[in-house]
């Protein structure tokens, strides 16, 4: 074999939403890409904030001596404190420029938090539906992922499962809210529990456990709510999260992981991220986007255009039989697939030129995902093929 084995079996089980992906190219080389409906892939169709826009062609006009040089492997001075200030405004405790690292993305910061903390064999509890990556990334640094189930009719941490789910060997517990797949954002109150819960598994096994919270969603919040700030409600947290959803900047790989200040030897944690962000090989965030974003932090994509799409889809295809949680951010919906084998269902929508994800990518079989951040021409015109899918699958409208 060419390749190591551990790669060749990981592979073969990676991520659907690539399959799926690659399956609309080979759809729209065959039949036009007007008429197939792809709902695959988080990658927003919206142009960044006119702001953006701006800063990137001042800079160009007016370039800064050496800004295309190395920096310090935690970043630009100047960015990390925009980024603190930024975060300070939610936390009741202020943050500063050393609680502040700047990362490839949100998938860096992952990375460079797990890397910080994991021993060998150390688990790292990780609540299903989550995002397809995880497990990878956990297995990156030697860790072992433990999967635990959320509540079945509304994906909110089942704390109850959380507390039997930790161990001696549990290190830390992954939280994603809004969440991919299925848009619910996690309210105080159970952050609180989930917050005791570590308090009495810490005393009891003593050790630390870490929250590392993947917050890339937590500005697109819709209906007037908001995401509840982890450091005010778990002392040994994380934020991990990018600019690649807010400002729709995914491929420019822009994020940070910041620091609660109320950690326990939160100096030892910080040194041990920098050193991690180092020799993880991203070395430091790229130079470019870390002085554009610097002056950015209170900018963001037009989150009307997402609450219109999220709209549009609920209505009609709860209209149509299909069951579904409404999101309260991000942009995916997660319903229950009308067939008990969700990849038997997502092959039948791609008779109608429909592309999804089953559910069981995420962990959660029985689902499927629908990502809303195309355009709204696409998702309108999608509409009657939902429609004759609804039809084959034999659900009936609501009503």
């Amino acid at each position: 074999m060419s390749i190591a084995t551990k790669i060749q079996t990981c592979i073969e089980q990676s991520s659907w939403i690539r399959k799926m992906f690659e399956e609309g190219d080979r759809l729209r080389a065959q039949f036009g890409a007007e008429n197939v409906f792809d709902f695959t892939i988080g990658n927003p169709a919206v142009e960044p904030p006119a702001a953006f826009k701006h800063a990137l062609q001042e800079l160009a006009n007016n370039p800064v001596p050496g800004m295309h040089r190395y920096m310090s492997n935690a970043g630009y001075p100047e960015t990390r404190t925009a980024v603190a200030q930024h975060l300070s405004k939610s936390s009741t405790r202020p943050l500063e420029a050393e609680h502040v690292i700047m990362t490839c993305g949100a998938g860096g910061a992952l990375n460079v938090a797990l890397k910080t903390i994991l021993n060998p064999g150390e688990e790292v509890v990780i609540l299903a539906p989550y995002f397809v990556e995880y497990k990878f990334y956990i297995d990156n640094h030697g860790g072992t992922p433990v999967v635990v189930e959320t509540c079945a009719d509304t994906f909110l941490p089942d704390v109850d499962a959380i507390t039997n789910a930790i161990t001696s060997r549990t290190r830390a517990i992954i939280l994603n809210s809004p969440n991919n797949p299925t848009g619910v954002i996690y309210p105080a109150q159970i952050l609180d529990a989930i917050n005791d819960t570590l308090e009495q598994k810490q005393r009891e096994h003593g050790n630390t456990i870490y929250v590392i919270s993947d917050e890339p969603y937590a500005r697109l919040a819709y209906d007037n709510s908001t995401v509840p700030c982890i450091f005010n409600h778990i002392a040994n947290s994380v934020v991990a999260t990018s600019h690649s959803k807010d400002l729709a900047l995914p491929g420019e790989r822009i994020g940070y992981l910041a620091i609660n200040p109320a950690m326990d030897e939160v100096k030892t944690f910080i040194e041990g991220a920098v050193f991690s962000n180092r020799v993880l090989g991203f070395v430091n965030a790229p130079a470019l986007m870390q002085r554009l974003i610097a002056g950015l932090q209170n900018e963001s994509v037009d989150i009307t255009a997402y609450e219109q799409k999220r709209n549009l889809l609920y209505t009609n295809l709860s209209a149509m039989g299909f069951r579904m949680v409404k999101p309260e951010g991000g942009f995916y919906l997660f319903p229950a697939s009308p067939l008990e084998d969700d990849i038997e269902f997502v092959n039948m929508a791609q008779e109608e030129k429909i592309l999804l994800v089953p559910g069981r990518g995420f962990g959660a079989p029985g689902y499927f995902r629908i990502a809303y951040c195309i355009d709204l021409d696409i998702i309108e015109r999608s509409m009657p093929a939902w429609e004759r899918l609804a039809h084959k699958v034999g659900i009936h409208k609501n009503g």
